[in-house]
């Protein structure tokens, strides 16, 4: 039986991936936003199986991230292997909304995958997704998308090409605007690559919505002029409305030792009959072959991204399942599985050692701050799960508040909390979130909170495709509490930037993050309560 790769290979939230190889081992890094540690590296050895490593932007040198607006951050890394090292290129985006944006970019590099990594070293920030191109006679070029504000024809400037210099560390020479896109537009997310003499750039197109693309450009120079791809696009689903994987773009190819060539690139799977992707933008390969005309296509159906692709002649080399239950150590670290939000400085938000065998969340600011806020979570990766902790808090006030939370952004969000409340005393509320943009009230689930005694309080989530139910422990039994949520509101597509449904499509998403679920903790008066977490569990529940 011929083996094949499933997809997505990165299921959840990872988006614009990246792919290399070094020997015999192949990375993929993925963006990460306004989620700390920035930039997601797996790794593989057979295109198959894959798991988290690393996040290598772990320090203040190298991110900050404290007040940068919901899915801004870190997009678009790109990594590649040269002369003995790692180099990782990415933006931190300062500001996305209106004219303007304030991206940077930056090079970081690493003898090993996992570190240590270098400080950055700072690039340009005429626009954003860069990427890094090792010619072979060893020079080194960056590429970017030029970010033109003034918006004619488009904000979407072209790509613009310079050259790295590793020694002085720093862009040389002069600029060059090599590629304009085609006729689909918005072009960005440049890669570029070297082949039987012909340079090949791939370029994400056409918004990273419903009509997304990967589309490829070749020229016998560097500098260009490059023509476009006889079919304009290797992969894009916006010709599939019914294909499992939308909006596909955003790519990159790696060759196998014996000549195989895949692609890896972006997508969603929204929910059935909803365009609403609540497991953010997803990570899928592809099989490609190169045509005798020298141009890359898919293995299969012209453009559409496949559920299943034959796999690489490569010994199979599994990894451990990621557990459904996380406890809490502190001589093994922050389980990976879990991030938190923006800053460089997680001993203010969170302790292993306070109190030991339990997560200690410190309440900072309030739910959706951009700064300072007490939220450690895991991505939701499957549209059917199970997921529960228990906490153990002594809100003294209703400023005060800690426990469960399915979160998105700022707007987009289901807590369930141990707060204080003037009739019920200590007691649990539910707080939420719609996507109301732009004005984002929150919403209370109970008219009259429950009240419950002192103590570690049980608290449980249910979600099943678009309805989300909130638990707790009541008398050794599960309890239902508030009304059936909407998580499909917990995606891309909800909220800021949703536009009409045009030709089946939906424009203008300004969303590109994805649903979490973990644990929270809010001190709206500047206390600092803690909250203690002494576990948490996310079980899966795969469709039929």
């Amino acid at each position: 039986m011929t083996p094949v790769i499933r997809n997505p290979i990165l299921p959840g939230f990872n988006a614009d991936p990246s792919i290399c190889r070094a020997g015999d081992d192949y990375y993929i890094a993925v963006s990460t936003f306004e989620w700390y540690p920035g930039v997601q590296i797996h790794h593989s050895r057979d295109l198959v199986n894959w798991r988290l490593v690393t996040r290598p932007l772990n320090r203040a040198s190298q991110l900050d991230m404290r007040g940068d607006p919901d899915s801004c951050g870190i997009w678009a890394p790109c990594l590649t292997y040269s002369d003995g090292l790692f180099w990782l290129v990415y933006t931190d985006v300062k500001r996305k909304s209106g004219s303007f944006k304030d991206a940077h970019n930056y090079v970081v590099t690493a003898p090993s995958i996992e570190g240590p990594w270098s400080d950055p070293v700072y690039l340009n920030s005429s626009g954003f997704d860069p990427s890094l191109f090792h010619d072979d006679d060893g020079r080194k070029w960056h590429v970017n998308l030029l970010w033109d504000h003034r918006g004619r024809p488009s904000r979407f400037g072209g790509i613009v090409l310079q050259e790295y210099d590793p020694v002085e560390k720093k862009l040389v020479g002069p600029i060059s605007n090599i590629f304009k896109g085609s006729p689909l537009g918005l072009s960005e997310g440049p890669h570029l690559y070297k082949r039987d003499g012909w340079y090949y750039l791939i370029v994400a197109e056409g918004g990273t919505g419903y009509s997304h693309a990967v589309t490829m450009a070749r020229s016998r120079n560097l500098t260009g002029p490059y023509e476009l791809h006889p079919d304009t696009h290797v992969v894009t689903s916006r010709f599939h409305p019914d294909a499992t994987l939308q909006r596909g773009g955003h790519g990159d190819f790696v060759e196998t030792p014996d000549g195989g060539t895949y692609m890896v690139h972006l997508c969603s799977r929204p929910l059935p009959g909803l365009y609403r992707s609540v497991l953010g933008r997803e990570t899928s390969i592809q099989k490609c072959v190169w045509g005798d005309d020298g141009w890359l296509r898919l293995d299969g159906e012209k453009f559409v991204p496949q559920d299943e692709v034959p796999a690489p002649n490569l010994p199979a080399h599994p990894f451990p399942a990621e557990p459904e239950r996380y406890e809490f150590n502190p001589d093994s670290g922050l389980p990976l599985a879990f991030q938190w939000l923006r800053s460089p400085y997680p001993e203010r938000l969170f302790s292993l050692t306070e109190r030991l065998g339990h997560l200690r969340l410190f309440g900072r600011e309030s739910v959706g701050s951009w700064f300072e806020q007490s939220l450690v979570a895991r991505r939701q990766t499957d549209f059917d799960y199970d997921a529960e902790t228990e906490v153990d808090c002594d809100p003294t006030s209703h400023l005060q508040m800690a426990g469960l939370i399915a979160y998105y952004n700022r707007f987009a969000y289901h807590y369930l909390c141990v707060s204080q409340d003037e009739k019920a005393g200590r007691s649990l509320q539910i707080f939420y979130c719609n996507g109301q943009w732009p004005n984002g009230m929150t919403m209370l689930g109970l008219d009259n909170p429950i009240s419950v005694p002192d103590g570690p309080v049980r608290l449980r989530v249910e979600v099943r495709g678009a309805a989300l139910r909130f638990f707790y422990m009541k008398d050794g039994a599960w309890t239902r509490i508030g009304p059936v949520l909407d998580n499909s509101v917990l995606s891309d597509e909800s909220g800021e930037g949703e536009q009409s449904k045009i030709t089946g499509s939906f424009v203008g998403i300004g969303n590109f993050t994805g649903a979490f679920v973990g644990m929270a903790a809010h001190d709206l008066g500047g206390l600092a309560m803690p909250a203690d977490f002494s576990h948490f569990t996310y079980k899966n529940l795969p469709k039929e």
